[in-house]
């Protein structure tokens, strides 16, 4: 029952006399009312009662929200813990005039906030346990900072769907091969100019050939997979950003320790899902997070592959 769920949470608790309500209509729900900034007031929020068990949402890649607004810029907020009055985990979106609209919300991109300031040293969001939802409109976004899209007096949003989405597109299973396994054999190569378990797979019983045998089962076993073929692995310390390539071409080497970090970020990256890479050391540049995304948007889907959902 939407009431027993869901409930209004508006400035009155600081003063304000914003009102706002949440009912049902004949496609989906309505989020309404009048915000004033009248009293240091200026927001309205609808927010769930704490849920019970808490949600498990670990492996989806976000929120999906499907909208119809008023041309006003909204929050969405989850929770991790089942503090009333704890961090949340923010996004703004904005809305067009009595226009439908999908709205995608990355986990990776929420802002974790305590009452519109950024909470700088806030623990990671946990998809694992999500105790709450809430929708805002207010007339700061953080920090402070106003709302480009906030005028006082009626709003309404209406609210078709709350889901989650990329859960059926994120690799189930990381496979670490190796460089250079469709090289033996390759016509034209120059066993001079590779490395060593290149030049020497003959003497190693056929291990490359084996670790590709390996990449195919995985390939057709109908499992979302990631597989990561790294360059000459070293001991040397993690922190260098990364090369990517496909065709198996590129020579290198790289830090086992930055191979380990990139089998954890492929499981929540949808464009690493049914992919294989090369992987080697980048001299000139240290891991950041706008080169992880670079790397990430640059891989292609193997051939002959879809995203299988689960």
């Amino acid at each position: 029952d939407l009431k027993e769920t869901w409930g209004a949470l508006d400035d009155i608790v600081m003063g304000g006399v914003s009102e706002s309500s949440i009912r049902l209509t004949g496609t989906g729900a309505l989020f309404s009312g009048n915000v004033s900034t009248a009293n240091s007031g200026g927001f309205v929020s609808v927010r769930t009662r704490n849920f019970d068990p808490p949600m498990n949402l670990l492996g989806a890649a976000g929120i999906e929200l499907r909208v119809k607004g008023d041309g006003k810029r909204y929050k969405f907020f989850l929770r991790c813990e089942d503090k009333w009055d704890g961090v949340g985990y923010s996004y703004s979106f904005d809305t067009v005039y009595n226009i439908w609209t999908t709205i995608r919300i990355p986990f990776k991109d929420l802002t974790p906030v305590f009452r519109a300031k950024v909470v700088e040293n806030a623990q990671p969001f946990n998809p694992s346990q999500i105790y709450s939802y809430q929708l805002m409109l207010s007339k700061f976004e953080y920090n402070r900072e106003l709302n480009p899209k906030f005028t006082p007096g009626f709003f309404q949003l209406e609210v078709e769907s709350i889901k989650t989405y990329g859960s059926d597109q994120l690799p189930k299973f990381v496979l670490v091969s190796s460089a250079g396994v469709t090289r033996p054999g390759r016509p034209g190569l120059n066993l001079d100019e590779q490395p060593p378990a290149v030049k020497f797979n003959d003497q190693l019983k056929g291990l490359l050939n084996w670790k590709l045998k390996g990449e195919e089962v995985v390939r057709s076993s109908g499992i979302n997979y990631t597989v990561i073929r790294p360059c000459g692995m070293t001991e040397q310390p993690g922190g260098q950003a990364l090369i990517f390539d496909q065709g198996d071409n590129i020579k290198g080497i790289v830090s086992r320790d930055d191979i380990a970090e990139l089998c954890i970020k492929v499981l929540e990256e949808t464009q690493a899902c049914n992919t294989t890479f090369e992987a080697k050391g980048d001299k000139e540049n240290q891991a950041s997070a706008e080169i992880w995304k670079k790397l990430f948007n640059s891989l292609e889907v193997d051939k002959n592959k879809s995203v299988v959902t689960v």
